[in-house]
């Protein structure tokens, strides 16, 4: 949609759900109004129930963690934890921050982490992402502001997952209400307080006016936030132009030129560490024989011009990528990593070796924007692969792949929980879980080693196996990095992060 179609969508789209929104957006009222929800609602505002990357932002401005992880820097900061120690490889003693409250006045203390920690690693309550949680055995209470955690076994990567996906929980109140009540009425210790929550519509929040106590994460800036829930990027364009939100994170390279000419507005690129990927059934699970053939996988590596993908369609800082992680997470070794140029004539002559001298059909699963897969079929086409999209909701397509894994070819990504670590991501996908289309003993022997080793040379000889074996092979074709697309008032003081976590709190009004 041209920008003067914007503009006059604007009007009619603003007239229409204004009455959803108690005041026009602006700075004028110390409030800030966002849109999100291009990917889908929240399924559940419970951190631990859910899985969308709109409620990781949810979670940042409710609950905090032990730890705090710089989005900069990446250096660990005390957060709940004041400091900690270790005792053995698998023994952590946190002593915890004093005088923080909960929401709703209940005092934070050791019950309180000794009962999140136990509760979640307990697998009969259902935490969404085993993987954020089944390493710990046990959270045992040493004193009033202390806590052991015992670990199952060395997991050096604790504190990635202790300052990311791990929030904790008021005991009494969650004991009390349990994941249904938490979705209703959230508590935490964070920078915002929940006011109320209209599922899949609107979520408002207020400052948390008792964090003060020098969290690392910051105090509000902005005493009042309402989150919206719009589905249809076009309306959040047209809110956005006509004043009735402030920004929007879930906007197209073609929308950050449109509003990038719009006087009082800024859009910007920002590169993120998730990391896009064409995945293959090389398992078989689905029954479809070509993508069980190495030289068919490597004619499609061949077939597919990335870096065209990129300038064209993804754009900003995004950029083609090799590995099957991050290349800032830890053990993603680049130089381990098989390359595959563009090079269609060797595709064909790669599709003739496996026996496929015409081509072949084959199905194409993806949640993301339709253009990109019709360019990456497009280039597969010119080989002779006739691929056919079907194109779901990433709920809906990630239960399909875990629970019939009739996906034969599929391109998904993975922000790994904004965790700068490749056991977040790499061996969430090759140590033989449900997401798993590989199935390679190997590989996923070298990922359990590189994830438990206290050695971190050792981690990264194995990780580099992994990686040379997943390329080699290629379970996965490696894509690009993704962008995080935003739009916002100018007057906004606004910092994009790699971890794509916008700190929404952060954002105050420029004086």
């Amino acid at each position: 949609m041209h920008l003067k179609s914007l503009v006059k969508f604007a009007t009619a789209a603003v007239m229409g759900t204004m009455l959803s929104t108690t005041a026009m957006a602006g700075p004028d009222d110390d409030s800030l109004i966002i849109a999100w929800g291009s990917t889908g609602p929240i399924e559940h505002v419970d951190n631990y129930v859910n899985t969308n990357r709109t409620g990781i932002w949810f979670s940042r401005m409710v609950w905090d963690q032990l730890i705090y992880r710089e989005p900069k820097t990446f250096e660990y900061k005390p957060l709940l934890a004041e400091s900690w120690e270790q005792l053995s490889d698998t023994v952590w003693q946190f002593n915890l921050r004093e005088g923080v409250k909960f929401h709703n006045g209940e005092p934070f203390d050791a019950d309180d982490v000794v009962y999140t920690l136990n509760w979640i690693s307990n697998p009969d309550n259902g935490v969404k992402v085993q993987r954020n949680v089944n390493w710990i055995k046990e959270a045992r209470k040493v004193s009033q502001y202390t806590v052991d955690l015992e670990m199952k076994r060395p997991f050096p990567q604790a504190f990635e997952f202790l300052s990311g996906p791990i929030t904790i929980y008021p005991n009494e109140y969650y004991s009390e209400v349990g994941p249904d009540g938490m979705h209703k009425q959230p508590i935490g210790t964070g920078p915002m307080k929940v006011v109320s929550i209209k599922t899949a519509e609107e979520y408002v929040f207020e400052r948390n006016p008792d964090y003060n106590w020098g969290s690392p994460k910051g105090e509000a800036q902005v005493s009042r936030m309402v989150v919206r829930e719009i589905a249809d990027v076009q309306t959040q364009i047209a809110e956005l132009l006509a004043g009735g939100i402030d920004i929007t994170a879930d906007i197209s390279a073609d929308h950050v030129d449109q509003i990038g000419g719009v006087p009082g507005l800024t859009a910007l690129q920002a590169g993120t560490m998730r990391t896009g990927y064409i995945g293959f059934d090389a398992a078989n699970r689905s029954g479809h024989e070509p993508v069980n053939n190495l030289k068919v996988r490597q004619a499609m590596a061949h077939a597919i011009d990335r870096e065209s993908l990129v300038k064209n369609l993804i754009r900003g800082d995004a950029g083609v990528i090799h590995t099957p992680c991050f290349p800032t997470q830890f053990g993603c070794d680049v130089n381990a990593a098989v390359k595959y140029d563009f090079d269609p004539d060797k595709a064909k002559a790669l599709l003739a070796e496996a026996g496929y001298p015409d081509g072949f059909d084959i199905e194409f699963y993806t949640f993301r924007p339709a253009d990109w897969a019709e360019a990456i079929m497009g280039d597969l086409a010119k080989v002779g692969i006739r691929a056919t999209l079907t194109k779901m909701p990433y709920f809906a397509l990630r239960d399909k792949q875990r629970n019939e894994g009739t996906t034969p070819m599929f391109l998904m990504d993975w922000g790994s929980y904004s965790m700068n670590d490749m056991s977040a991501i790499t061996s969430h996908f090759f140590k033989k879980g449900p997401d798993d289309f590989a199935l390679d003993d190997e590989v996923a022997a070298w990922l359990e080693t590189g994830d438990t080793s206290s050695d971190a040379a050792v981690r990264k000889e194995n990780y580099a196996k992994a990686i040379a074996k997943i390329t080699g092979e290629l379970y996965w074709l490696p894509m690009f990095n993704h962008v995080r697309n935003y739009g916002y008032n100018e007057q906004l003081n606004f910092i994009p992060y790699q971890d794509e976590i916008p700190r929404f709190w952060q954002y105050g009004w420029k004086s």
